[in-house]
């Protein structure tokens, strides 16, 4: 494995053979003479200077490099892993794990927001939870995307994918996480029923709608225009008695389910102005 030295060199009785020190340097050498030579390396100040002269300053640069590209190389969090783990690209991960609204902090304050709802609505009328629960992925898309609100605009719009996608995803994202909580919250409700759920279509229509609006208004604009129209519609349909208000009956979900598919249409239609930043400032 390794020569024998009569004379100890920095305190070691034996040292690395040429051979095998030319076929480290040239990475041929295979365990366990590999793992003993290396072991012998971070001890012997002499084979490491053989070793240089051997493999040249090339060798050293390159594990310099390695080492500090390691080093460097950002953690990834919990949401990160999370998406890789269930088949999301790595840099696709990265920018959806850079949503502000999938932060902690963000997640923490819808569930707060849901829970107290459900609470109101227990105290004064289902329909206060059904009415605020669409506003909850509207306020989250609004904040997703655009310079004055996403501190990771900027290496967004220079990542390798086109806006309109990262957007979508984004969206798709914001979606995913408040429905879920959303619907965690809906079980407080049981005297609903399937009617508990009546959030979810509402939810879908606000937010395509502002994805249309934002090309024109921003995305905070966007999104606080349709959510005081959301507002309105409500205040303006609830009917007289315990019915509550009328976009939560079929025929009010029927042109819900209609308007949405109007706002998708022109978000397809949209989708080349999502390309130019200055359009979505």
């Amino acid at each position: 494995m390794t020569g024998e030295e009569e004379t100890p060199m920095g305190g070691l009785g034996w040292h690395v053979p040429d051979g095998e020190l030319r076929r480290y340097a040239d990475r041929a050498l295979a365990p366990p003479l590999l793992w003993s030579t290396e072991a012998h390396l971070s001890a012997c100040a002499s084979c490491r200077g053989r070793l240089t002269g051997a493999a040249g300053p090339a060798l050293a640069d390159d594990g310099w490099e390695l080492l500090a590209a390691e080093l460097d190389a950002p953690v990834p969090g919990p949401i990160e892993r999370l998406l890789t783990r269930v088949g999301v690209p790595e840099h696709t991960a990265r920018l959806l794990a850079a949503t502000p609204v999938l932060r902690l902090s963000w997640l923490a304050a819808v569930a707060i927001t849901l829970t107290l709802t459900a609470l109101m609505a227990h105290l004064a009328h289902p329909a206060v939870f059904l009415a605020a629960a669409p506003l909850l992925p509207l306020a989250g898309v609004a904040l997703s995307f655009g310079p004055r609100v996403d501190p990771t605009y900027e290496i967004s719009v220079v990542a390798p994918m086109h806006t309109f996608r990262l957007l979508l995803l984004r969206c798709a994202a914001v979606l995913s996480t408040t429905t879920g909580l959303s619907l965690a919250a809906s079980l407080a409700l049981p005297e609903l029923g399937l009617a508990a759920v009546g959030w979810f279509l509402p939810a879908l229509v606000l937010t395509t709608l502002s994805l249309a609006l934002t090309p024109r208004f921003g995305p905070v604009l966007a999104a606080v225009a349709v959510g005081a129209g959301w507002v309105a519609l409500v205040a303006s349909t609830w009917s007289a008695g315990d019915a509550g208000p009328v976009v939560f009956v079929p025929a009010g979900q029927l042109a819900l389910a209609l308007t949405g598919g109007l706002a998708a249409l022109m978000v397809v239609r949209l989708r080349r102005t999502f390309e130019t930043p200055r359009r979505i400032r």
